[in-house]
């Protein structure tokens, strides 16, 4: 039975950069913050592999087809690795994938803000549908630059076997950037206008997914040493990486 020193003493273990490994030492509290980054993680790759598979047929040529693939295939794969995890904790691996419909989509004018929206965990962006070609590549590279961020704080994540996956992921995500980015360059003589257009409709979009200035839960999670950098921090970080990619490629930040 765990006693509230035993609380206490674990609360500062964390607190000092103590490393949690198997979920038989992870206390309940923590056990449903981890929960809900693993869910989210989970259903936002799951959410955005089926909104891409999409675009595959949208490709304008073989190249930028064998990128969309990939894209698609890894992004369920990194679902895949985390939900490993999850299983671990006892959720139904086989049920999981079908108690969703992942590809689903509000209206492109609808406006959910940042609230999770329908019964699944995914980030708002992955609720909106993608709109041609130039409009996915877009969304990759401004989605591509915030996920290789959320995933380089989570990589510093208490829980191990969390952070071992994810800094495992992280050079697929660096990738999928780079493959958005040589595609973007591709799409700037040839279409920018489009280009623009899914620039201004994307970025506050992207924006949202780093949470509100000032949480309390981001206190919570800090403490518990599942968070490390406040939202504006990380949104600043992605806000620079994304106008000096702009930059690179001619581009104004929208």
């Amino acid at each position: 039975m765990t006693t509230e020193t035993d609380t206490m003493a674990l609360a500062d273990y964390l607190a000092q950069g103590g490393k949690l490994t198997s979920p038989e030492n992870v206390p309940p509290r923590y056990r449903a913050e981890l929960m809900r980054l693993m869910s989210s993680f989970v259903d936002s790759a799951l959410a955005g592999s089926a909104g891409f598979a999409d675009a595959i047929n949208k490709a304008p040529g073989i190249k930028e087809r064998i990128a969309a693939s990939r894209i698609t295939l890894e992004k369920a794969d990194h679902a895949e690795r985390v939900l490993a995890l999850m299983a671990e904790f006892g959720t139904d691996v086989s049920r999981y994938n079908a108690a969703h419909d992942w590809a689903a989509r509000v209206g492109r004018d609808e406006d959910i803000g940042a609230r999770r929206h329908g019964g699944d965990m995914r980030l708002s962006v992955f609720h909106y549908p993608l709109q041609g070609w130039a409009d996915a590549v877009t969304m990759n590279v401004l989605m591509g630059t915030a996920s290789v961020i959320h995933l380089e704080e989570m990589a510093l994540a208490s829980y191990s076997p969390l952070a071992e996956v994810l800094r495992e992921l992280l050079p697929r995500e660096r990738r999928h950037l780079e493959l958005g980015l040589e595609g973007l360059e591709r799409l700037v003589g040839t279409a920018r206008g489009a280009v623009g257009a899914a620039l201004a409709y994307w970025h506050p979009k992207v924006s949202q997914t780093f949470g509100p200035e000032t949480s309390e839960r981001y206190d919570r999670l800090r403490a518990m040493g599942l968070r490390h950098h406040p939202n504006a921090d990380l949104r600043q970080r992605w806000q620079s990486a994304v106008e000096s990619h702009l930059q690179g490629l001619g581009l104004g930040a929208p």
